[in-house]
């Protein structure tokens, strides 16, 4: 098997404000995140099993990247030479195990919306909306042929 160099490790020679304009989070919670994917690694591995293509710090880079970046999984997959099948089950897998842990979730509606967290808790919406397309006219088609049997 062909070991791959870890792309991780590179990241953190850059400054703290570099590495968080490039991947989103502090140096801090790459490392908790990190963490918590190392013990849920192991713990699937206990009994066996194959390893992964990518170091748990790689797919973590890979999930970060996709998320800030909004990379197709093509062009991830080209950069971390992988499948596009292998990129998608690491992004679900690092998603799945880090809602688990629960310690990188946002809290509820209601908490948001208490008093006491007033000015001190900040919620960007980032969802996306669809386009806003014009409404196709029927009378703009193309017109049916008239036949020439009478």
């Amino acid at each position: 098997m062909k070991v791959m160099k870890e792309r991780w490790p590179r990241a953190f020679t850059q400054s703290d404000a570099v590495f968080k304009e490039l991947f989103g989070v502090k140096k801090e919670i790459f490392q908790q995140m990190h963490t918590v994917l190392v013990a849920a690694y192991e713990e699937r591995h206990r009994k066996g099993g194959r390893d992964s293509k990518l170091s748990v710090g790689d797919q973590l880079l890979l999930t970060l990247q996709y998320w800030r970046e909004y990379r197709t999984m093509a062009h991830l997959a080209f950069d971390f030479g992988i499948a596009k099948s292998t990129v998608s089950d690491t992004i679900t897998l690092v998603e799945n195990v880090l809602i688990q842990d629960g310690a990188f979730r946002l809290p509820g509606k209601k908490a948001l919306l208490a008093k006491e967290n007033a000015g001190r808790i900040l919620a960007v919406d980032v969802t996306e909306s669809p386009i806003e397309r014009p409404k196709k006219n029927k009378k703009t088609g193309i017109p049916a042929r008239k036949s020439n049997i009478r």
